[in-house]
């Protein structure tokens, strides 16, 4: 590529085979396993980025459509990039199809390092802190809209426990609308959590479809840990063990048991409900 006049797209690099390194190593990340061995992720999406680059992340990589990032935000976000020292790469619309999400597909995307938490010290936890606890969560784009609902309400982080999805897949990734970039994020075994839960100074709330508690007219004692079992079986026995409060959401109708992220927000807001105004 000839060097252009702008000091900014000069040292872009364009792309437009299919079988460019970059462009497989970049699509090589929709698998966990390469993910998982890599500790990278892909996010699409300017407003994303944006969050990103507020929250001070540095990307690895940037790509974008080429002819999209003369003016305006993209033009902003290709200068974060080259300050950040990624690689910045501007593809075809040919490149792009493959590098992008197949329904409603974003005209710039990054490649970013995973981040994870070590569980917190209890002994320093806040006594106003609030935690979820994810125990098996399986689905994505549930992952994903918890991720962004305990954004909205202010919690501390997620605590991945077992066998969960993971939230740098590309669906989670884009439940979140970027607070994945803002919430901590935890990983452990069942075994060092519920180890680890003993010492926990507050409440362990798990929702039970055998509670008797409704969970709005419960006086909560803080710091609190929310544990969320899988869709379907929900906790497991050694989980609901260690709750200290068990309550359940009351319904109406004939179903007896919400979405995951919904009955998660909803506990959620109401956990938050004395600190939440307008």
């Amino acid at each position: 590529m000839k060097p252009r006049p702008d000091s900014v797209l000069a040292s872009v690099r364009a792309i437009t085979s299919l079988q460019n390194e970059r462009v497989k190593m970049i699509r090589s990340l929709e698998m966990r396993k390469v993910r998982r061995e890599t500790g990278l992720f892909v996010a699409e999406g300017a407003s994303v980025l944006v969050t990103a680059r507020d929250a001070g992340w540095k990307p690895v990589i940037l790509a974008f459509l080429a002819g999209s990032a003369g003016a305006g935000m993209h033009r902003e976000l290709l200068n974060w990039a080259k300050d950040s020292g990624a690689e910045c790469l501007e593809v075809s619309a040919a490149v792009l199809g493959k590098l992008a999400a197949k329904d409603n597909p974003q005209t710039m995307l990054a490649v970013f390092e995973q981040r994870w938490q070590e569980l917190p010290r209890t002994p320093d936890v806040s006594p106003t802190s609030l935690w979820v606890v994810l125990e098996n969560v399986r689905d994505p784009g549930n992952l994903g809209t918890i991720i962004r609902t305990a954004d909205a309400v202010g919690a501390d982080g997620i605590m991945l426990v077992g066998n969960c999805a993971d939230p740098y897949s590309r669906e989670s990734v884009r439940a979140t609308m970027g607070s994945v970039f803002d919430i901590p994020l935890v990983r452990d075994t069942h075994t060092d959590f519920l180890a680890w839960a003993k010492a926990w100074r507050g409440d362990v709330v798990g929702t039970q479809l055998d509670a008797v508690e409704d969970f709005r007219a419960v006086s909560y004692r803080a710091p609190v840990l929310l544990l969320m079992g899988s869709e379907g079986p929900g906790l497991s026995p050694e989980s609901a063990a260690a709750c200290t409060r068990k309550v359940k959401i009351p319904m109406a109708g004939r179903l007896d048991s919400l979405n995951l992220a919904v009955a998660t927000a909803l506990v959620l807001y109401e956990l938050r409900r004395d600190r939440l105004r307008l």
